[in-house]
Parts: C-alpha cells; structure tokens; sequence
C-alpha cells in the first residue's frame, strides 16, 4: 500500500531525530477519551506535548467498557487524575442509522458485527452519559476531575457540557 509505505518513509525521518524522554506516566496526570476523527488533533487543540496525557480513541469518544479498562491501567497503574471526554460537531455518528449500516455490513460481508456502533441523536446528550459513565464507575479512585467537551471543528474551540 502505497499510503503505508510514505508513512514508513516519515517514520525513518522522525526516527532519526527521536530523543527519548517522555515519561511512562503522563506528566498532566489526565486521560482524554475523544473520538477518532482525523479532523480532531487532540494533541494541537490542547497545547499538548508527546508525555503529557494518555490519549484514548474510538468513534464518537464514546465510554466503553474497554474506555474504562483504559481508564483503569490510567488510573490505577499510571497515575492520571483527570478525565476529559472529548465529542465534535459533524460526528459521523450523530443521527447514524445504526440498523442500517449493520444490515449494509452483513450484506457486504456476509456477517453481522455482534456490537453496537454507537449511533446517537444528541451530541450533548451523549457527552453527559459518557461523563456518568466515568463518574459512576466504582474502579476508577480518580471521579471528581471529569469534564466533556464538544470540539467545533469549523473554529476550533471547545464548549464545555454542564
């Protein structure tokens, strides 16, 4: 795959100028949770540097229970404190037609995914459930320093979910 071979390339050149340094705990002691869309930098919108915070994605930022076994090893082995969930505007999941995508999915391949996908109707509906997700989830020691977020990706900016 021709894709895969540039990023190869741009490994080899990142590789030779790599200095070792960051911590193996994040130095912010945080976990942000936040969807996989490639128009999201969570690292740029956050003024974060590699060695600051763990970084957990999936579609929709949504808080799964494998969100919240990341969240465990971030908590309980390495240290963070706080969580961020991070949703956007323009989500792929927002008003998703999640029968129909599965149905479309085992008319391609012959076999339905056994999960959901995650399709919701109100983006900030959504952020308050993964944010009682985490909050109510008794494993986790670090509950009080939660907060969501939905990132515009037409400006930018992150408006916080109350």
């Amino acid at each position: 795959m021709p894709v895969i071979d540039d990023l190869l390339a741009a490994n080899a050149k990142h590789a030779a100028v790599h200095r070792m340094g960051a911590p193996v705990a994040p130095r912010k002691k945080l976990a942000v949770v936040a969807c996989m869309d490639a128009r999201l930098d969570v690292f740029g919108a956050l003024g974060l540097e590699p060695g600051d915070a763990h970084v957990i994605r999936n579609a929709g930022g949504a808080v799964t229970d494998d969100v919240l076994r990341s969240l465990v090893v971030s908590q309980q082995v390495l240290g963070t404190e706080a969580v961020m969930l991070i949703h956007h505007t323009e989500c792929g999941l927002l008003g998703l037609d999640e029968a129909g995508v599965l149905a479309a999915v085992e008319r391609t391949t012959g076999e339905r995914p056994p999960m959901r996908l995650g399709g919701f109707g109100d983006l900030d509906e959504d952020v308050r459930k993964g944010l009682e997700r985490v909050r109510s989830a008794p494993y986790l020691p670090h509950r009080d320093q939660v907060r969501g977020f939905v990132y515009d990706v037409t400006s930018g900016l992150l408006r916080e979910i109350h």
